[in-house]
């Protein structure tokens, strides 16, 4: 869809009752893991699970999910089929070959989307503490304002520092967020803002930009610090920390 079109659309959609939100979850799992010493985060286990497969099976337990796009490099195909069968994914709808970055990645799942789709929630394939809970709040409040994103409250204190790690102030931090995903948004508003993006030669830090790129607010809704990504062994060490008092606490 070209740009013009999609803007067209874009105004008769944001329009329309709220009781038409089908809702595909866009999963990205094509990164390279760099910082895991060369094991690939997807598919280490955390209490003998896959951190994949758990991501995979919140966004199966989320009643607001309709299908699930799995965007993961090509090697990794085979072993999401095996996830798949083992865990029962059923809204496991394709799996597609990612791009040369995440927002590529994104665009080769939007893609994928079926036209009677009405809302896309992208999502980290490594951040697989997030709960169906979580998910279904993200989605209703996307569902009211059209972009909505997972986020936490910033808790520590902020400095802004110059290139030499010298403090120049201390940053209010009472309106600052951390941005988790997934980020939700009405699917014809996040085709314009990809398109806006490509027209423009703009990369954005993650998929809220690109709408904020297009001059659209997108909406917080407030995660916990649980909602962590699996970035480096010790993000491992610490998810199945919280793992375990969920467990206690359940």
């Amino acid at each position: 869809m070209d740009l013009t079109r999609a803007e067209e659309y874009l105004a008769d959609i944001l329009a329309n009752s709220l009781s038409d939100h089908k809702t595909a979850a866009i999963i990205l799992a094509a990164g390279n893991s760099s910082r895991m010493g060369g094991t690939n985060k997807q598919l280490e286990e955390i209490d003998g699970v896959p951190v994949l497969a758990r991501t995979l099976l919140a966004y199966e337990a989320c009643p607001l999910i309709h299908e699930i796009i799995l965007v993961l490099r090509l090697s990794d195909f085979q072993a999401a089929k095996e996830i798949q069968k083992k865990y029962q994914i059923s809204k496991l709808a394709k799996l597609v070959s990612g791009g040369q970055t995440r927002q590529d990645s994104a665009k080769l799942g939007l893609d994928e989307t079926g036209d009677d789709i009405r809302y896309v929630a992208i999502a980290d394939g490594a951040r697989c503490l997030i709960t169906s809970e979580d998910i279904t709040r993200v989605c209703l409040a996307a569902y009211r304002h059209h972009a909505a994103s997972a986020a936490h409250k910033v808790s520590d204190t902020v400095k802004r520092a110059n290139s030499l790690g010298g403090v120049i102030e201390t940053v209010d931090r009472s309106n600052l967020w951390t941005v988790q995903t997934p980020q939700v948004f009405n699917r014809v508003l996040y085709i314009t803002a990809h398109a806006k993006a490509n027209e423009d030669g703009f990369c954005g830090t993650d998929d809220n930009s690109l709408v904020e790129h297009l001059g659209y607010r997108v909406y917080l809704e407030e995660c916990g610090s649980d909602n962590l990504k699996i970035t480096t062994p010790e993000d491992l060490t610490l998810a199945r920390a919280i793992i375990k008092v969920r467990e206690e606490k359940a």
